[in-house]
């Protein structure tokens, strides 16, 4: 039987803000909705766990985010409706006086090279705004 090695790819953006601001800012959960609008227009605390209900994800999903830490982790698994757990590797870190955001997107089994250059377009655009929240914050 033939197996299909996993296929990651790695997004990031540079941004001319300190790592540990930027990592202030995107470890609250409250405040992707702001940035990462994959995962929904809103992010609400329910007993104890982040839910958002996202068309792109189709539905209801939980978010579970690693702590807070001092390494620039914001790790995060996304539950899907149908139970899939996705998981989200993102990091913060520091370049010089700014900093560089890398999102590990990692394609699903079964999904086309289509859904997958969709995601990545998506994510590619999160990171986006997230450079443009974070640096217009500096400017005031």
């Amino acid at each position: 039987m033939d197996t299909i090695a996993p296929v990651s790819r790695h997004l990031s953006t540079h941004i001319d803000r300190p790592a540990a601001a930027v990592y202030a800012y995107a470890s609250i959960p409250s405040n992707w909705p702001e940035w990462a609008h994959g995962l929904g227009s809103s992010m609400d605390e329910i007993d104890g766990q982040w839910i958002s209900d996202s068309t792109a994800l189709g539905g209801r999903v939980a978010v579970a985010f690693t702590q807070k830490n001092e390494f620039g982790v914001l790790d995060h698994d996304v539950t899907l409706p149908s139970g899939e757990v996705i998981h989200n590797p993102v990091r913060v870190i520091r370049d010089g006086d700014g900093c560089e955001v890398v999102f590990t997107l990692r394609r699903r089994p079964g999904m086309s090279d289509a859904d997958f250059e969709r995601d990545a377009a998506a994510v590619s655009a999160d990171l986006a705004t997230l450079k443009r929240l974070t640096e217009r914050t500096a400017r005031g």
